[in-house]
């Protein structure tokens, strides 16, 4: 289920931040000029950002930049794009190092750009600025419209889908980022089924097993948007875990699970027998003891299990 988030922005050019998990935002606005956003990989200002600002020049153009440098990376005519007397819908999306912004119901963006060195987005800041003040309506994880040749699936459930020819599906997840977005993945491996990732420009799934991280050109990714990551750590697993698959033995469940590693965010498996999360790096089985896991927020809950038997 989507979640709305209220904010006002003062004349102060001064972000607002909050995290997102998903690669994209969509968002209404109601300001005179100068909607603002930036796309960074903390809750602050950094070096990569993005910023893509909405009616900025006194309501007449839009613009992408990287990294605050100029000349922007495009900039394109929007006269009168947004309003101090309504509110206007807009999306934003970041994909394979696509940043893209369209109108709300509108498939193709009026403003995209490709950077050949994308990194991870992990929050979105909001701000005005140039006389203006906003009231902005920010919805985290929605489906987004894009230019397609074929259907959208409806429904936010999470589900598996097969991968062919490097094409994903439109709401295949984001788990981390390697140099890259990782995308979350699965294959069978020595008669378990195991979460691991995917890596879009090798074509190929990476599982943890057995101390090392072995290649997969047969997988699955993870679509859909009801999910959420949540802090955890040894053996204490969420009622409300997303089971990815299972282990070879006694097929145990296992989840999906992510952590930082060597300045990297890496998606692997959470095994609640051993209390461990798994991270395939560099051919190598990484073992975390602290790690997140990934839950449906839609599941009621009552909180967490120890499972050591």
């Amino acid at each position: 289920m989507a979640n709305i988030i209220d904010v006002k922005t003062d004349n102060d050019l001064q972000y607002q931040y909050f995290p997102v998990s998903s690669d994209a935002i969509r968002f209404e606005v109601e300001t005179p000029n100068d909607a603002h956003l930036a796309l960074t990989m903390g809750p602050q200002e950094s070096n990569p950002m993005y910023e893509v600002f909405i009616g900025g020049w006194n309501n007449t153009k839009s613009v992408i930049r990287r990294n605050k440098i100029k000349p922007d990376k495009v900039t394109v005519d929007t006269p009168d794009i947004v309003s101090s007397h309504e509110f206007r819908g807009f999306w934003i999306r970041w994909d394979g190092g696509v940043v893209s912004a369209g109108r709300e119901g509108e498939a193709i963006p009026f403003i995209a750009w490709t950077d050949p060195d994308p990194f991870a987005i992990a929050y979105v800041g909001v701000c005005t600025g140039w006389g203006a003040t906003g009231t902005w309506k920010i919805e985290v994880s929605p489906i987004i419209l894009r230019e397609i040749d074929y259907k959208v699936l409806d429904g936010a459930n999470l589900r598996w889908e097969r991968v062919h020819n490097q094409i994903l599906p439109l709401d295949a997840i984001v788990g981390g980022f390697e140099n890259e977005p990782l995308f979350i993945a699965r294959a069978e491996h020595n008669h378990s089924l195991t979460p691991g990732k995917y890596v879009r420009s090798q074509g190929m799934a990476f599982l943890p097993w057995g101390g090392r991280e072995h290649p997969k050109t047969e997988f699955e990714v993870l679509c859909g948007y009801d999910y959420q990551w949540v802090k955890s750590s040894g053996h204490s697993i969420p009622e409300n875990a997303f089971v990815a698959g299972y282990s070879e033995n006694r097929h145990e469940p296992v989840y999906v699970g992510r952590w930082k590693f060597d300045g990297f965010l890496i998606t692997g498996k959470v095994h609640a027998l051993y209390g461990t999360c798994y991270l395939p790096y560099q051919g190598k089985e990484i073992e975390v003891g602290c790690y997140e896991i990934l839950v449906k927020p839609s599941v009621i809950t009552r909180g967490c299990f120890s499972d050591s038997s």
